[in-house]
């Protein structure tokens, strides 16, 4: 069994942004709506760059989930988010940035969810210490709607900010 144990911050300031050592862009979409109660995992179909995979993640909501990922045809996962996707589809550009030993991917979301930024770390354990960093806001780890899954039933622009 896969077990993905990662950690969701919000960004205080930019200054991540002269760390920047790469950057993608992605697409993904859920075949499987995993707002309601009763659901056990959401399915994606991710593009990044020239490649695709079908993601299976445990519905559970904190900082260790099962997680499951595998290759698929690029032009098949093109179509799955054209046709079997829900709407709207999370676009974003990938960051990563090196701080401390570890790596930080920052997600910058545009279309439905631009202007929300999340970094996140994964970790060997769920009690691993890490350095933090000044450019680290409030962890969101606990907070289902940072999750990308929900972002496509609550898009970012549609958050009451006040």
């Amino acid at each position: 069994m896969a077990v993905e144990i990662e950690r969701k911050f919000l960004l205080a300031n930019d200054d991540w942004r002269a760390q920047i050592s790469q950057s993608r862009n992605m697409k993904q979409g859920y075949l499987v709506d995993v707002v309601t109660e009763n659901a056990k995992a959401s399915v994606r179909i991710r593009l990044e760059e020239e490649s695709a995979n079908i993601n299976i993640k445990s519905a559970d909501i904190g900082i260790t989930r099962q997680e499951f990922e595998y290759t698929i045809p690029l032009d098949e996962a093109e179509e799955m988010l054209r046709k079997l996707c829900h709407q709207p589809i999370i676009e974003k550009t990938r960051h990563i940035v090196e701080h401390g030993g570890y790596t930080w991917e920052i997600d910058e979301f545009s279309g439905d969810n631009a202007g929300l930024i999340v970094a996140e770390i994964e970790l060997s354990s769920v009690d691993e210490a890490f350095p933090s960093a000044d450019w680290l806001g409030e962890e969101v780890s606990d907070d289902a709607r940072y999750y990308n899954v929900n972002l496509t039933e609550h898009p970012y622009k549609h958050w009451d900010l006040d």
